[in-house]
């Protein structure tokens, strides 16, 4: 047990039942403040920042919504409401509830319930509000996650690509995160404290692309007017990712062909012969083979670029990990949305598996982000990822169900951050190692195991 689990309480603790409830979460644990209204709930706040809040909702003395926004807005507390069941029927409250509050708890109610749901509002709230501010481990926004069998082979195959040094050919459609694969087989090589280049070929001008990949000299063309080093030059020591490398004139598969076979460059306007150490990993969405055979790409440079391969497979291909991202996601982007906004609701996340999301992990985060903007209630909908009109059948969750699942993303989420850290983990979801890695045993959540 959590020797320090700071509790807020607000509402009336001369009335019986509340004054149960709090000497019940005392006896579990809880160190619990009290607050007798909300403005005395704000100036605690201001003094003394606190995880999870409990309050009283009273129909008859129920604040104004807009009264509630700059204090669970402003301050980093997930809050639980405690109703009487015949208040729920009420309006004002339900609307409350929805807008504001991270769970309800009616009274009378069962102890050992009310502290599981404080317990999992104060995990959400360290795993929420602890990203503001804070720099992520990774630059780029598309950070790999998954857990789906297909994922790990993935992870498994740029392991073992990472320690050769030969080409490597990178297929999949847009946006299922062949840079992203790229990267990482850098990071993991030998090469990974040199630069890493990626290169868009279907971005660069026709009568560009040699000048930017090789260089030039000066006088080599109208404008050169000094020397200029090129794309691989520029990555000597490292790796370049040829993106879209399906997209690459005819006349210059020439070059990439010779550098692949030599180690030389040639700068535009120069005879002379560049030995640069690069290792090139090329990427493309189309089928090259095909491409081979319509003449629109150069069989020898296909054969010298698909030494070794490796797919990222569509995001359709991986359902199971759809929730898994989305949440990944929600948590990274929090910070650009109001505090209030605590997850994604299952119909949102019903529809999400039932879409064939054609632009892939990309679609998905942009999805996302556009939700962290449009979302204004507790939970992200179907309308506000923009697929609403999308049908869908009903499906029945049963409230453990639901548990399980929001426990089994929170865990995730937690290694994740803490790097698979199975201490690090339990500490930040207040919880003992051994009952984390007993809930690993019943999510079946794979890990490292780490110390």
């Amino acid at each position: 047990m959590d020797a320090h689990k700071p509790l807020l309480f607000v509402g009336d603790n001369k009335q019986g039942e509340l004054q149960q409830i709090a000497n019940d979460m005392r006896t579990c644990g809880w160190t619990v403040q009290h607050a007798s209204d909300w403005d005395q709930a704000g100036l605690y706040l201001d003094k003394q920042p606190c995880e999870v809040g409990l309050a009283h909702l009273n129909p008859k003395h129920l604040p104004a919504k807009t009264e509630l926004d700059e204090l669970v807005d402003g301050k980093q507390t997930e809050w639980i409401a405690l109703v009487d069941t015949p208040a729920l029927g009420n309006c004002n409250v339900q609307q409350l509830i929805h807008s504001l509050f991270f769970a309800y708890h009616t009274i009378p109610g069962d102890a050992a319930r009310l502290d599981s749901v404080l317990d999992h509002a104060r995990a959400m709230a360290r795993l929420s509000f602890s990203e503001c501010g804070q720099n992520e481990q990774a630059d780029n926004e598309y950070e790999m996650v998954g857990s789906t069998a297909i994922m790990r082979q993935l992870f498994a195959d740029i392991r073992k690509i990472a320690a050769v040094d030969a080409p490597v050919l990178i297929t999949g459609e847009s946006g299922t995160g062949k840079e992203l694969t790229a990267r990482a087989i850098h990071e993991r090589s030998k090469r990974a404290q040199g630069p890493f280049n990626a290169v868009n070929c279907a971005a660069i001008p026709a009568n560009l692309v040699q000048s930017e990949l090789f260089g030039h000299e000066k006088g080599a063309f109208t404008g050169a007017n000094q020397r200029k080093a090129g794309h691989f030059e520029a990555t000597a020591g490292g790796t370049i990712f040829l993106d879209e490398i399906g997209d690459l004139p005819l006349d210059l598969q020439v070059n990439l062909l010779r550098f692949l076979e030599r180690h030389c460059i040639q700068r535009v306007g120069s005879s002379q012969e560049i030995p640069v150490d690069v290792r090139v990993l090329a990427a493309t969405h189309v089928d090259l083979e095909t491409a081979v055979a319509e003449k629109r790409f150069r069989e020898d440079l296909y054969h010298r670029l698909n030494v070794l391969t490796i797919k990222t497979p569509p995001l359709r291909e991986r359902q199971e990990d759809i929730e898994v991202l989305a949440n990944f996601f929600f948590h990274k982007f929090r910070c650009e949305k109001s505090s209030r906004l605590t997850g994604i609701s299952e119909q949102a996340l019903t529809i999400m598996h039932q879409y064939d999301w054609p632009g892939n992990v990309r679609e998905l985060i942009n999805r996302m982000r556009r939700a962290m903007v449009m979302c204004d209630s507790r939970l992200i909908r179907p309308a506000d990822l923009g697929l609403e009109r999308r049908k869908s059948k009903r499906v029945v969750v049963t409230l453990e169900q639901a548990r399980d699942k929001v426990e089994k993303n929170t865990i995730h989420t937690a290694l994740m951050r803490n790097q698979n850290n199975v201490s690090r983990a339990a500490q930040e979801l207040g919880i003992s190692r051994v009952t984390l890695y007993r809930l690993l045993e019943k999510h079946h959540i794979p890990h490292a195991g780490k110390h």
